[in-house]
């Protein structure tokens, strides 16, 4: 049988990342977390922590860490149905669920303020590319994820959300700068553009979806989805931007498309979960597929 107070100092020291942050949520010391962390390790003959900083699960903690959330919702649920089991009301559950910045920044967050008023639960998101979040899910890091995989990962359901457009825009300024003799393949290889990060793909996935090429673009890095929409804005480059995000730049001028009626490039996404019957995580998804439903495309 699994000791749960083990399990809770384990999954704690995963999500917090660290042993003494562990140790505050917990409200014991660090030692007594460190002990029951060891103890398990000892119990189970493997380690299911990595030391350092920050603290990382192996693979065997982290199916330990997402055992922990299942068991978990399903205790929630009983909870609530039997409040006589919990005379000093319903804790909260974490949910943990990776979501790619553009979503998070546009559609995503309607669909958890929703479900996080209704539920007694916590939302733990963390930030992946669309192309990545499938591996966090994959791993066992996270119970749900915003992807570009349409295929299930295994033990999962994919539920197809919608396609987010895309629009290659830039300030007037810097295409009167740059595209001056129009938007083609001799003057984007010498324009600036835009860039997530280095598994961002899109401003590559459209230069190919117009010009059926690959083209070595100059990069400006910019980790930001809200700062993406101001460097477009302030000339520092061109990008695919979320249409919905750009909406009001262009409708004041801040921002022109590149190559206007022509220039969308949609991007499918699905919401991928695990198969196992969690009541919880069903109206999680559901609230997400309506976020969606209203948008997305």
């Amino acid at each position: 049988m699994l000791d749960y107070s083990l399990l809770a100092a384990l999954a704690a020291v995963v999500r917090e990342s660290s042993f003494e942050r562990a140790a505050r949520v917990l409200h014991i010391s660090p030692s007594a977390v460190s002990q029951r962390v060891k103890l398990l390790e000892q119990r189970m003959g493997q380690v299911l922590v990595v030391r350092g900083t920050p603290c990382v699960a192996t693979e065997a903690g982290r199916l330990l860490c997402r055992h922990v959330e299942q068991v978990g919702m399903l205790e929630h649920e009983l909870l609530a149905r039997v409040p006589a089991l919990a005379p000093d009301g319903l804790g909260r559950v974490t949910l943990r669920v990776a979501v790619n910045a553009d979503s998070l920044a546009t559609w995503f967050m309607p669909a958890a303020a929703a479900f996080a008023e209704a539920e007694a639960a916590l939302l733990d998101l963390s930030l992946e590319d669309q192309s990545l979040t499938a591996e966090r899910l994959r791993s066992g890091e996270v119970l749900a994820a915003v992807t570009d995989l349409a295929e299930p990962v295994q033990g999962c359901r994919s539920l197809p959300l919608g396609s987010m457009p895309y629009l290659a825009t830039a300030s007037p300024a810097f295409v009167q700068r740059y595209f001056s003799e129009g938007v083609n393949a001799e003057t984007l290889a010498r324009a600036p553009s835009l860039c997530f990060n280095r598994q961002d793909g899109l401003q590559a996935r459209w230069v190919a979806q117009v010009w059926g090429m690959h083209l070595n673009l100059p990069t400006h890095w910019v980790p930001s989805s809200q700062g993406f929409v101001d460097a477009a804005c302030a000339g520092l480059g061109w990008g695919m931007n979320p249409a919905s995000a750009v909406a009001a730049a262009l409708a004041e001028g801040r921002l022109q498309c590149l190559l206007p009626g022509q220039s969308e490039l949609r991007l499918p996404l699905y919401w991928q979960c695990t198969r196992q019957a969690l009541p919880m995580l069903e109206r999680l998804s559901a609230a997400v597929v309506a976020a969606a439903k209203r948008g997305l495309v």
